[in-house]
């Protein structure tokens, strides 16, 4: 028990091993240095920002958090439901941007604006409290920032600070990102700087249409409700518009296309500004270049899909030398195409464009989606940069590059910079071991050659008996578990080494396996997630008669827990028991973007809705059910499991509910919260299904 206490209480003190990797990197325009985050240690919070010399390769702090910022950080409300959006776990310096000339960084610590030297580490304090995404001007004379959701410039040289826009009301915000855009758009930023520096695109929401929801605090009930716009589906989303405005005082608004979603932004000295815009159904994707001197717009590509149409982070773009860059999926790929023509093979799967410049850097799979690597545009046509077997991330540019690599021969990234593909300096990881070594078998299953992999008990031998079988999946779009990374398969060791096979299975409507593959989701979430499972667990069984299909268990969060309660509720004779964390229950609950995405609109599509939704279901239950979920849950809110927990209660089916004081959509962090929730869900499975 001593070694199951240490690592599930180490998991959470280090954040489940990221904690001490670097990460964030900017590199230097004449390619002399790379900037990046990093903590102290793999069991410190605070990030400090450092800067790698490459001729040297010697590391050098230029900020540190510890100093600026000894206790504990008061965060702005904006920036905790910043960091909520992008699961954002860690402290300190956690994000920061650059002037063009590599001179200036600027960056918020505990809601605080600082500015750095870059090149004599020189910390000034700008602004005092509550401030949201700095960004200096590209010739660094200006910091553009977010104050009480209002844009604000603050001019470097005369100290002078002023609002950009002077509205009144609550319900408006300046230079931030909307809620859905940041959860299901990958869109974090709401203002970019023009190339000149005398000007900022900046967006407008109104959130006075949209729905307000409370949050309470039960276990505190004299504590104040936290009341957010929420856009569940079929209801009004935040009204997004875009401004140019003027250093000057100018103001020219953008006006021109019907859209009802900003998917992206672009705006460098490679061509005018550029948006990526959609409709309410997401079925057509549109590119306009934007006429800063009258706001007009004029529509550069569209790409349309019956389904809906895939965002991909990083497009469009323009190259330095004007060519339009932006990813379509045609011929059964995402394929990368510049000024037109493809320049990637329909084989090979793009998955996000890194970097733009005069060459495009970008990551993809190739036939294999258990692995993503890096790779760069060149004469023409495309190099891979990262060579080793694993899961890459990229950074820098096609020059420059700076690549993270999880593989599965160790624990943590080894993070190497290259200069033209080659080796050129590495930056240290200061990652706790877990001192865990997954015992994996991949697997490729059924008629759908499912990707997979089966953990056994370390030490297992075959004829030791059979083994209950423990389902760990996601199982729903974006996301991945199956991937040749040692970190990604740490807590499903854990598990089985309390005594199960665990079973990780991605089915139709994960990524990596291209446009065809996701879009068999559509209007199907429970239909298609559901049978991918079942057909993975009989076809692994058939390959391994270890696994005892009489003892099996489902457990997993957010959609993995929407898969685990939909497991019991409609496949009884395969799964016998479940634990369902933060899990979807009802669709009509959830956001717009996401959800009409795959179902339509509940007014429209309600038959969908009901097929796809649980509660209906709630009088089919006829097996063990452990529903858990955060109290504080902005994202996936607790009425789901709430409405679930009363639908179970009013057809008299037992069922155990555990609320969890304080937690949001994130799993719990507090090491003894984190552990002994753990040690509960292995208990509880053990005992429903006799495994004891």
């Amino acid at each position: 028990m001593t070694d199951e206490l240490s690592f599930l209480r180490t998991q959470a003190r280090t954040q489940r091993f990221t904690l001490g990797a670097p990460k964030e990197f900017r590199v230097a325009p004449d390619g002399s240095r790379v900037l990046f985050l990093r903590a102290e240690s793999g069991v410190d919070h605070r990030n400090s920002l450092w800067s790698l010399d490459l001729a040297s390769g010697a590391e050098s702090k230029l900020v540190d958090a510890a100093a600026l910022l000894p206790g504990e950080e008061e965060l702005p409300a904006e920036e905790r439901a910043r960091r909520e959006r992008s699961r954002e776990t860690s402290g300190g310096v956690v994000g920061y941007t650059v002037d063009e000339a590599f001179s200036l960084a600027a960056f918020s610590l505990s809601g605080k604006l600082y500015t750095v030297d870059l090149a004599t580490a020189e910390v000034t304090l700008l602004v005092d409290g509550a401030v949201v995404d700095p960004r200096p001007d590209p010739s660094g004379t200006h910091v553009a920032y977010v104050r009480e959701r209002r844009l604000r410039v603050i001019d470097l040289t005369t100290g002078a600070d002023r609002e950009l826009v002077e509205e009144s009301g609550e319900d408006i915000a300046w230079g931030l990102a909307e809620f859905v855009a940041a959860e299901e758009m990958s869109r974090v930023r709401g203002h970019w700087w023009a190339p000149d520096g005398r000007h900022l695109l900046a967006e407008r929401a109104d959130r006075s249409g949209v729905p307000r929801w409370n949050i309470a605090d039960p276990a505190n009930p004299d504590a104040p409700v936290n009341t957010v716009a929420y856009p569940a589906a079929g209801s009004p989303n935040v009204a997004v518009s875009l401004a140019i405005l003027g250093l000057d005082g100018s103001r020219v608004d953008v006006r021109g296309g019907d859209w009802e979603y900003l998917v992206a932004v672009h705006w460098s000295a490679g061509g005018p500004p550029l948006i990526a815009v959609q409709p309410r159904d997401q079925r057509r994707l549109e590119v306009h270049a934007v006429d800063v001197t009258d706001g007009s717009t004029t529509l550069l590509h569209t790409e349309s899909d019956p389904d809906w149409v895939e965002i991909i982070t990083g497009v469009p773009a323009w190259t330095s030398d004007g060519r339009l860059v932006r990813v379509s999926a045609a011929e059964g790929g995402y394929r990368l195409v510049l000024d037109g023509i493809p320049v990637t093979e329909p084989s090979l799967q793009v998955r996000s464009v890194l970097h733009v410049g005069a060459e495009v850097l970008f990551s993809a799979s190739a036939e294999d989606p258990t692995q993503i690597h890096v790779y760069r545009t060149e004469s023409g046509g495309v190099r891979r940069l990262s060579t080793s077997e694993g899961v890459h991330i990229g950074a820098g540019n096609a020059e420059v590059t700076v690549l993270s690599s999880w593989s599965l021969e160790h624990s943590g990234p080894e993070v190497a910079v290259l200069r033209d593909g080659e080796p050129a300096a590495t930056i240290g990881s200061y990652t706790v071991d877990p001192g865990i070594e997954p015992v994996l078998t991949w697997l490729t299953l059924g008629e759908r050659g499912l990707r997979a992999a089966l953990l056994l008990p370390t030490g297992y031998r075959a004829g030791d008996g059979k083994l209950p079988v423990l389902l760990d999946p996601y199982g729903g779009p974006h996301a991945q578990r199956v991937l040749q990374s040692r970190n990604a398969f740490l807590t499903s060791q854990w598990l089985a080494d309390q005594g199960f096979a665990v079973l990780v299975a991605d089915g139709r409507g994960t990524p990596g396996r291209g446009p065809a593959w996701e879009r068999e989701i559509a209007g199907r979430l429970a239909e298609v997630t559901l049978a991918d499972q079942v057909d993975a667990l009989r076809a692994a069984a058939r390959l391994h008669p270890e696994l005892d299909l009489d003892r099996v268990a489902i457990r997993g969060w957010s959609y993995g827990g929407y898969l685990a309660a939909l497991a019991v509720l409609r496949a009884p004779e395969v799964f016998h028991a479940a634990v369902a964390g933060a899990p979807v229950t009802d669709w009509s609950l959830y956001d717009t973007h996401y959800t009409e995405r795959y179902l339509g609109l509940p007014q429209e599509e309600p038959d969908r809705y009901r097929d796809n939704s649980l509660i209906a279901d709630a009088g089919q239950l006829r097996r063990a059910l452990l529903i858990v979920h955060g109290l504080a849950d902005d994202n996936v809110f607790v009425a789901h499991a709430l409405r679930l927990s009363g639908a179970l209660l009013a057809a008299g089916r037992p069922h155990t509910f555990l609320p969890l004081n304080g937690a949001t959509h994130m799993t719990p962090q507090a090491e003894d919260v984190a552990e002994n929730l753990m040690l509960l869900q292995v208990d509880w499975i053990k005992h429903e299904l006799g495994a004891h």
